[in-house]
C-alpha cells in the first residue's frame, strides 16, 4: 500500500473519501450546490464577510455535510442490503421510505500546540465536529410498520464517529465558532426538508435524515443554545430550575427547555418588551442571554456526567477525611492535607495516580467499592463510613442506567429502581451531607437525580448518545497531526481529515 506511486494512492484515497459517489436531493437543497464530487473544502467557504467584520483568524477544513452523509451511507451499503435480507424484505419493494438517525457531536480539544508549521497565527486550540449513523430503518411499500435494518452496535467508538469539520478555534470564541459552524447548520437545515437519492445495491433509494445533537458536554450545549455559563444560578440545560431550588427539591423536575423556547426567550431578552429591571428580565428568560444558533437535544452526556459526579465524590471523600461536618470553614492548609492524604491512599490501595483534571478513566476507577473502602480506612467515625458506603452503593446502582447502550435490556432491574434509588440518594445528601448541599448542588448531580428516567423514557438510552466517540476521536486527531500530517498549518487539517 505504502510504496505505490503517488497517483495510485491518490485514486484509492478518492474512492474512500467523501466526494466520490454521485447522488441527488429531492427537492434540491436550498443554497447548497448540487455538485457531488466535492472533497475537503475550506471551513470558511459560504461565509461572506462584510466590511465591518474582523477578518476571521482561523483555519478550518470540512466536508460538505450532504456529501459526507452520502459517503457514510455508501460505507454501510453491505449492512443495509444484509439488513433487508435478514428481515425478508423484498429488495425492490424497499426503494423509498428509508429513515436515517444521526448523532452529532462537537467538542473543544483544549490546547493542541506542538506544531512549528508556518502559516497565519491561529489559536492553538481545536474544535472537532463529527457525526455517527446511529440507525437506519425502512417502511416497505404498502406496510404501516417501520423496520430497523441497521443499528450501530458500537455508537461510542471512534470508528463509527465520522469527522465532518476540524477547526483551529477556541470553543469559547463564540463569533468564530458560529462563523465556521454556520454553514454546517444551514446545510443540516436544508437536508431536513429534503430526501437523498443514492444508489444502494444497484437501485436508487430515498433517505430522510433526522439529526440529534447529543454529543456535547455542558459547556458546549450552553454555548450553542445561548445559555449562561455553567456557574450560572440557572443550573440546568434541561429545566428552568435554579441551583437553590434544585438543592431543596433534588428529584422532581421535568424537562422543559428546547431550542424554540430558547430562541423566543432570547428575543425577550433582546427587546425587554415589559421594560423590566435586569433581575426580573433575567428571571423571565431563565438565563438565556445569547442567540441560540444550533439545535441540541435536551439530554445528559453520559461521559461528562461520570466525570462531573466523580469530581464531586472526590471532594466528598476529602470532606469526610477531614470531618468537615463538625467544623466551620477549615483553612486551605487543612484542606490541602486531606487532599494529599486521599491521593496517597488511592495511590497505595488502587494504584491510582492523582490527575490534574478529572478524566473518564480516573472517574471509572474512583467510582468503585474498592475506592470507597480505601477512603473509609481514613474516616474516623463508623456512622460516616456507613453513609459513604451507602452513597457509593446507590450510585453504582444508578450508573449503569445512564451508561449502558440499551438499559431496558442491559440492566432492567436497575432501571425500574432508578427513581427509588435517586430519591434515597437525594435524602442522604440533604441529611447526612447537608453541610455540602445546603442551597447548592452540582449541575451533573442535579441531572443525574432529576432527569434520567424521563430521558430514557423518551430516547430509550443515554449511553448510546454520549460524546464518547468524539472524545476518542480527539486522541486520533492529536496522533495523526503529529505523525501523519504535513507540517504546515494550511494543509495539516485536511491531512488529518483524510
Amino acid at each position: 500500500q505504502i510504496f505505490q506511486p503517488l497517483h495510485t494512492l491518490r485514486s484509492a484515497e478518492k474512492e474512500l473519501l467523501p466526494g466520490f459517489h454521485p447522488f441527488e436531493w429531492q427537492p434540491a437543497l436550498k443554497n447548497v450546490s448540487s455538485t457531488t464530487d466535492v472533497g475537503i473544502i475550506d471551513g470558511l467557504s459560504g461565509w461572506t464577510s462584510s466590511v465591518d467584520d474582523a477578518p476571521v483568524e482561523t483555519i478550518a477544513r470540512r466536508f460538505r455535510y450532504d456529501v459526507a452523509l452520502a459517503a457514510a451511507l455508501k460505507d454501510l451499503e453491505e449492512d443495509i442490503i444484509e439488513g433487508l435480507k435478514d428481515h425478508d424484505l423484498e429488495d425492490s419493494a424497499c426503494t423509498a421510505g428509508f429513515t436515517v438517525l444521526i448523532k452529532e457531536s462537537c467538542d473543544g480539544m483544549g490546547d493542541v500546540s506542538e506544531k512549528h508549521g508556518n502559516g497565519p497565527a491561529v489559536p492553538e486550540k481545536a474544535v472537532r465536529f463529527s457525526f455517527t449513523v446511529m440507525s437506519i430503518s425502512v417502511q416497505p411499500e404498502g406496510s404501516q410498520e417501520t423496520v430497523t435494518i441497521f443499528r450501530e452496535s458500537k455508537p461510542n467508538s471512534e470508528l463509527s464517529c465520522k469527522p465532518l469539520c476540524l477547526m483551529f478555534v477556541d470553543e469559547s470564541d463564540h463569533e468564530t465558532l458560529t462563523a465556521v459552524l454556520g454553514p454546517v447548520v444551514a446545510e443540516r437545515n436544508a437536508m431536513r426538508e429534503s430526501r437523498l437519492i443514492l444508489s444502494i445495491g444497484g437501485l436508487p433509494r430515498f433517505f430522510r435524515f433526522h439529526f440529534r445533537g447529543t454529543g456535547y458536554d455542558e459547556k458546549m450545549v450552553r454555548e450553542l443554545e445561548g445559555l449562561e455559563a455553567s456557574g450560572s444560578t440557572y443550573i440546568c440545560t434541561l429545566c428552568d430550575s435554579t441551583r437553590e431550588e434544585a438543592s431543596k427539591n433534588m428529584v422532581l423536575h421535568s424537562i422543559t427547555r428546547n431550542h424554540e423556547e430558547n430562541l423566543e426567550r432570547y428575543e425577550i431578552w433582546r427587546t425587554n418588551p415589559f421594560s423590566e429591571s435586569m433581575e426580573n428580565l433575567r428571571d423571565r428568560v431563565k438565563g438565556v442571554s445569547a442567540k441560540p444558533f444550533m439545535e441540541t437535544q435536551p439530554t445528559l452526556d453520559a461521559l461528562h456526567c461520570d466525570i462531573g459526579n466523580a469530581t464531586e465524590f472526590y471532594k466528598i471523600f476529602q470532606d469526610e477525611i477531614g470531618e468537615v461536618h463538625l467544623k466551620s470553614n477549615p483553612s486551605r492548609e487543612e484542606r490541602r492535607r486531606w487532599r494529599s492524604a486521599l491521593d496517597k491512599q488511592l495511590r497505595k490501595k488502587l494504584k491510582l495516580k492523582p490527575v490534574m483534571r478529572m478524566n473518564g478513566n480516573y472517574a471509572r476507577r474512583l467510582m468503585t467499592r474498592e475506592a470507597v473502602e480505601a477512603v473509609c480506612e481514613l474516616v474516623p467515625s463508623e456512622k460516616r463510613r456507613e453513609a459513604l458506603r451507602e452513597l457509593m452503593e446507590l450510585y453504582l446502582q444508578m450508573k449503569p442506567v445512564w451508561r449502558s447502550t440499551v438499559p431496558a435490556e442491559d440492566c432492567p432491574d436497575q432501571l425500574c429502581r432508578y427513581s427509588f434509588n435517586s430519591q434515597r440518594f437525594a435524602d442522604l445528601l440533604s441529611t447526612t451531607f447537608k453541610h455540602r448541599y445546603d442551597g447548592k448542588i452540582t449541575n451533573y448531580l442535579h441531572k443525574t437525580l432529576a432527569h434520567v428516567p424521563e430521558i430514557i423514557e423518551r430516547d430509550g438510552s443515554i449511553g448510546a448518545w454520549a460524546s464518547e466517540g468524539n472524545e476518542s476521536g480527539n486522541k486520533l486527531f492529536r496522533r495523526f497531526r503529529k505523525m501523519n500530517a504535513r507540517q504546515s498549518k494550511t494543509f495539516e487539517l485536511e491531512d488529518v481529515l483524510k
